[in-house]
């Protein structure tokens, strides 16, 4: 058994022909399993392996294709929360201990336990106020709890969606029961920041350069002859009909770059334009894992670098 990274890279060919041929798999698929999670390597059903044929045409001994199929589906349990065992009180505990525990660590719900797999209800800042208004009475944990709202870790996360938002957290069971993590509100809302912010800087940044150029007042004369041939095709009415390179063969030109009139130096710009290009090809490719945090500061500094300019110049 190893870890998903370690596995990512003994399998990083999982999808070629040598490896296609060893009939390599791992369970579950390590593009969807949290990245510090456990991943045990298995064979595919011999049926499934297509014996290697001689002669000129080698390609055509490999697994079938639908013996690979990757789980499209976003998993709850590649939430890095879901693998963060909540801290727990048991039933006839002291009502202080779960309070104290919710105050000191800034928690807003305490799950009631007997055992790992055994939930019986759970403690909540909310619960706790809306027990006190309604005057009720209590001393230990069971006697204010309320029911557990628990899914599965290989739960779709936009099927746990709506229990999340109703309750404010959800438990994660594993595969044998077991609670492993619990997931606010609070990390649901991080996580989808690091699903979309690439995707929102990524459309900032673009129409920057859009409105960078625009500045220029180039002719559809001008912007046609920055396209590639085989984009000949394509309708092009504006400088939103062009793609990331296009954008950069427009502005190489010492000529064209005058006629934008900012005081930048051209290279330095064209060289960053590049390297969101390449990110973009990354994001686009919608990668199982997130961006990487260097990547991602590099987006928020370009849109930044655009933001300042562009007050500069209005």
């Amino acid at each position: 058994m190893v870890r998903r990274e370690e596995a990512r890279l003994l399998y990083s060919r999982s999808h070629s022909d040598s490896t296609q041929r060893g009939g390599l798999k791992t369970q579950p698929d390590f593009d969807g399993q949290y990245i510090d999670g456990p991943i045990t390597f298995e064979l595919l059903a011999v049926a499934a392996i297509v014996p290697r044929q001689e002669g000129p045409d080698r390609s055509a001994a490999v697994v079938h294709t639908s013996q690979l199929a990757v789980d499209p589906t976003y998993r709850i349990g590649k939430l890095s929360a879901a693998h963060n065992k909540p801290v727990s009180v048991q039933p006839n505990e002291k009502i202080g201990k779960a309070l104290s525990i919710m105050m000191l660590r800034d928690f807003s719900y305490v799950p009631v336990m007997t055992t790992p797999r055994e939930v019986k209800g759970v403690i909540s800042s909310e619960f706790v106020c809306n027990c006190l208004a309604a005057g009720k009475k209590f001393v230990e944990a069971q006697d204010c709890m309320a029911p557990p709202n628990i899914v599965e870790e290989n739960s779709s996360l936009f099927d746990a969606m709506d229990g999340i938002l109703k309750h404010g957290y959800v438990l994660v069971s594993d595969r044998a029961k077991s609670i492993i993590g619990i997931i606010t509100t609070h990390d649901l809302s991080l996580q989808f920041r690091q699903l979309t912010e690439p995707f929102l800087l990524l459309s900032e940044i673009e129409n920057h350069i859009r409105y960078l150029i625009s500045r220029g007042n180039f002719t559809l004369e001008e912007l046609k002859s920055c396209c590639q041939e085989e984009s000949d095709g394509r309708d092009i009415r504006g400088v939103s009909d062009l793609t990331f390179g296009e954008y950069m063969r427009l502005l190489e030109a010492p000529a064209r770059w005058e006629k934008i009139g900012v005081s930048v130096d051209r290279l330095e710009l064209i060289k960053s334009i590049d390297n969101v290009r390449q990110t973009r090809n990354d994001v686009m490719h919608f990668e199982p894992d997130p961006l990487e945090a260097t990547k991602l500061d590099e987006l928020r500094a370009f849109a930044l670098f655009f933001q300042k300019l562009r007050s500069a110049t209005d």
